[in-house]
C-alpha cells in the first residue's frame, strides 16, 4: 500500500497558509506538471494528480479542518477518496483552470489561443450541509438515519440531458462548434466564447417540457445516513454525490452531515473515554465493598477497595467508545466521590469518636 504523502508538502506550503497562498501553490503545480504540457510523462502526470488532490482538500476548509485533525485517515474515514482520474479533476477544476492557464488550451477547454478544442460546459454540483441531532448510545453504538433534503437534482424525463424525448444536440450555428467566436480589433483577432452555445459547440433543438433544457430539477429526496459506532459531536460525515446534480454530466456534488450529539444524564464523553461520577459511602470507602454500576454496556458489578478516597478513579477497560477510526475502544472511568454524612445518629458519632481515640 502506498504512503500518501502530506497535502502541506505537496504544494509547499506551510500550515498557516492562507486561501490566496494555497491557490498561488496549486497554479505553480498546475502549470508545471499539466499533461498537456508533459504528453505522455506518467512522472509529472501523477504529480498533477497528486497536486489537485492537495487543492481540493486544503481549499476546503470542513476538508482541511478533518486533515489537520485526523490526517489521511480522517479524510478516508468520512468517504474522500481524491479524484476517480483525469476526467474528474477537470470537470471539478474546469473554471479555474481557465482563470490559472488564461487563453492556453489545455484538458479539453477551449481557453483561445486557436486550438480549436471546445470547452466543455460540465459543472460540479453544489456540495449541501445537513444537520442531525442523535443521543448519547447512538453516537456510541452506531444508527442509520432518513433525512429528508430539497435539492437540483437530476430529470427523470430527459435523464439530465435537457434534450426532449427524440431530440438531440446539434451543432451551433453560431462558432460552427468550436465553442468560441473570432472578433477582429485593429491588427488583433480576439476570441471570446460564443453567446449562443456558451462555450459547449452545441445546442439542444428541443428543449426538455420538465427541466426547460436544464438537466435538473428540484427534487426532495430521502437519504439514508450511517451514523458510524463512536462518532462524536460536531464531527461531518462526507456523502459522495449526493450534494445537487452536476451540470451538463458534471458529478455531483457531496452531502455533509454534521452530528449534535445529545448530552447523557449519567454520563460524559473524553475521547474515547466516558466518565461516570461514582458516589459512596464514608464506610463503603473505609471498608470497600462491591457495588453495581451502569455502563453503555449494561449493568457491571465492581469492587471498591478498601481506603478508597474521593477523586481516585476505578478503571472498567473496554467499556468506553469505539474510536470511529481506528476502531479501538477505550474505558469507563468511575470517578469516586465519598459522600459525607450531616446527620449522625448519637451511636453513629460515639462509634466515630471511639474510631478517633484508637
Amino acid at each position: 500500500m502506498t504512503t500518501k504523502r502530506d497535502y502541506y508538502e505537496i504544494l509547499g506550503l506551510n500550515k498557516s497558509a492562507d486561501a490566496s497562498e494555497i491557490k498561488k501553490a496549486y497554479r505553480q503545480a498546475a502549470l508545471k506538471f499539466h499533461p498537456d504540457r508533459n504528453e505522455g510523462d506518467k512522472e509529472a502526470e501523477e504529480k498533477f494528480k497528486e497536486a489537485s488532490e492537495a487543492y481540493e482538500v486544503l481549499s476546503d476548509t470542513q476538508k482541511r479542518q478533518l486533515y489537520d485533525s485526523y490526517g489521511h485517515a480522517g479524510l478516508e474515514g468520512a468517504g474522500f477518496r481524491g479524484f476517480s482520474g483525469m476526467d474528474d479533476i477537470f470537470s471539478s477544476f474546469g473554471s479555474i483552470f481557465e482563470e490559472f492557464f488564461g487563453g492556453q488550451s489545455f484538458g479539453g477547454f477551449d481557453m483561445g489561443f486557436g486550438g480549436g478544442r471546445k470547452r466543455s460546459r460540465a459543472r460540479s454540483g453544489s456540495d449541501l450541509r445537513h444537520d442531525i441531532a442523535i443521543t448519547f448510545e447512538e453516537s456510541a453504538f452506531g444508527v442509520e438515519k432518513d433525512v429528508s433534503l430539497t435539492k437540483q437534482d437530476v430529470c427523470d424525463l430527459c435523464k439530465g440531458s435537457g434534450a426532449a424525448a427524440g431530440a438531440g444536440r446539434e451543432q451551433c450555428h453560431v462558432c460552427h462548434g468550436s465553442g468560441h467566436v473570432a472578433h477582429s480589433q485593429g491588427f488583433f483577432i480576439m476570441q471570446t466564447t460564443c453567446p449562443k452555445c456558451h462555450g459547449a459547440g452545441e445546442i439542444i433543438s428541443k428543449p426538455c417540457t420538465e427541466c426547460r433544457g436544464q438537466g435538473r430539477v428540484r427534487k426532495t429526496k430521502k437519504i439514508n445516513v450511517k451514523v458510524p459506532p463512536g462518532v462524536e459531536d460536531g464531527m461531518r460525515l462526507i456523502l459522495r454525490g449526493e450534494g445537487e446534480a452536476g451540470e451538463n454530466g458534471g458529478p455531483s456534488g457531496d452531502l455533509y452531515v454534521v452530528v449534535a450529539v445529545k448530552p447523557h444524564h449519567l454520563f460524559v464523553r473524553d475521547g474515547d473515554n466516558v466518565h461516570f461520577k461514582l458516589q459512596i459511602s464514608f464506610p463503603e470507602a473505609t471498608l470497600g465493598t462491591k457495588l453495581t454500576v451502569p455502563t453503555l454496556y449494561g449493568n457491571e458489578e465492581v469492587e471498591i477497595p478498601v481506603g478508597t478516597e474521593t477523586g481516585e478513579s476505578i478503571k472498567l477497560k473496554g467499556k468506553g467508545f469505539s474510536n470511529v477510526h481506528s476502531k479501538k475502544k477505550g474505558d469507563q472511568m468511575l470517578d469516586v466521590y465519598v459522600k459525607t454524612p450531616k446527620k449522625l445518629s448519637k451511636k453513629q458519632k460515639e462509634l466515630l469518636e471511639e474510631f478517633i481515640r484508637s
